[in-house]
C-alpha cells in the first residue's frame, strides 16, 4: 500500500501528508552558500556575464566597491556602468552586480526596479525625456509629449513609454519616456536628452529636435554639456570621467545655470538685499513633553 507522499497527485488536495524528507536547520558553522547545489541556470548565467562584462568592467567595478567602506553602497553606480555596457540592466548586469558586491541577486534587482534611471529594456541610441509634472504638463509637457509619441511611432502605431523608435543602441535609435519633475519649474516645458535640458521647448521645437537626432545630429543643450550618447553618459553617471582636464570642463563640467533660476538672486543683489544674520545665541524654542 502506498502513501499519497509517495505518487503526488497532478491537483493538489487538502489535508495533512507525511513528507519524504525532513531537512534539519544547519548549524552555526556550516556555510550553507557553499554547500548549495548551483543549478543549470545560473552558471549559464554567469558564463554570459562573463561574455559580456570584460576586465576592464571588472576593473570599474572593483575600483567602485573600493571606494566606499561598505562595498554594497557602490551598488547604485556599479548599476550605472552596467547599463554603459549594455544599455539597460539585464539579468546579466544584476548577476554581474550581485557577485562584485556579495549581494544576493534579488537585492540587486529590488534596487534597479525602483529607480527610473535603471532600465529593464534595451535604450536607443538617445533617451529623450519629457517632463509631464504638472507646472510643465500645464504649460505643454503633455502636448509634447503626444506629439512626439505620434511622430516617432510607426505603423500607426504610438510610440509608448520607454518604447524604441529605431533599433536599440543603433546610430539616431530614440527611447521616449515621460518624466515627472525634471527640476526646472521657472523654465518649463522642458525635455531632457541623455538627461541634458532642453529648456521652454514647443512641439514643433521637441519634433525638429528629434529628428536632427534622427540624422545624427547633436543639438547643442539649452545648458549644461554638448550632447554624447546614452552609454557615455551612463558611465559617467558611474563616476568615470574624462582625465584631461580640458575635456572635462568643455564635455562634463560646462555651465548650467540659467538666467530665470538666478533672477532672484540678482534682484537681491541689485538692491542689495541680504538674509538676516543669524544671532550667536539664538535661544532655542521649547520642546512640548513627549
Amino acid at each position: 500500500m502506498t502513501t499519497p507522499s509517495q505518487h503526488p497527485s497532478d491537483t493538489p488536495e487538502p489535508g495533512a501528508r507525511p513528507a519524504e524528507q525532513t531537512y534539519a536547520a544547519a548549524s552555526p558553522d556550516v556555510d550553507v552558500k557553499a554547500i548549495a547545489p548551483e543549478s543549470d541556470d545560473e552558471m549559464l548565467v554567469e558564463s554570459r556575464t562573463a561574455d559580456v562584462f570584460d576586465a576592464d568592467i571588472e576593473a570599474k567595478a572593483a575600483e567602485l566597491a573600493a571606494r566606499y567602506p561598505q562595498s554594497r553602497s557602490a551598488l547604485l553606480p556599479m548599476l550605472h556602468l552596467v547599463q554603459s555596457v549594455q544599455g539597460f540592466v539585464s539579468q546579466e548586469g544584476i548577476a554581474f552586480c550581485a557577485r562584485q558586491l556579495d549581494l544576493s541577486e534579488a537585492e540587486v534587482s529590488a534596487v534597479a526596479t525602483f529607480y527610473t534611471m535603471y532600465k529593464r529594456r534595451p535604450c536607443g541610441q538617445h533617451l529623450v525625456s519629457v517632463c509631464t509634472n504638472t507646472l510643465c504638463a500645464v504649460l505643454g509637457g503633455d502636448a509634447i509629449y503626444a506629439r512626439l509619441s505620434e511622430h516617432l511611432g510607426s505603423d500607426g502605431e504610438k510610440l509608448g513609454h520607454e518604447q524604441t523608435a529605431g533599433e536599440p543602441g543603433d546610430p539616431g535609435s530614440i527611447t521616449l519616456e515621460h518624466a515627472e519633475c525634471l527640476a526646472a519649474c521657472d523654465l518649463g516645458p522642458v525635455l531632457q536628452v541623455n538627461y541634458e535640458y532642453f529648456d521652454n521647448q514647443t512641439p514643433e521645437q521637441a519634433v525638429e529636435l528629434v529628428d536632427a537626432l534622427r540624422r545624427g545630429e547633436k543639438p547643442q543643450p539649452t545648458r549644461g554639456a554638448p550632447l554624447t550618447d546614452f552609454k557615455s553618459v551612463e558611465r559617467q553617471l558611474a563616476g568615470f570621467f574624462p582625465e584631461a582636464d580640458d575635456v572635462f570642463r568643455s564635455d562634463v563640467d560646462s555651465p548650467s545655470q540659467a538666467v530665470e533660476t538666478l533672477r532672484g538672486a540678482q534682484v537681491a543683489a541689485d538692491r542689495g538685499w541680504t538674509a538676516p544674520v543669524m544671532p550667536e545665541n539664538a535661544p532655542l524654542p521649547d520642546l512640548e513633553a513627549k
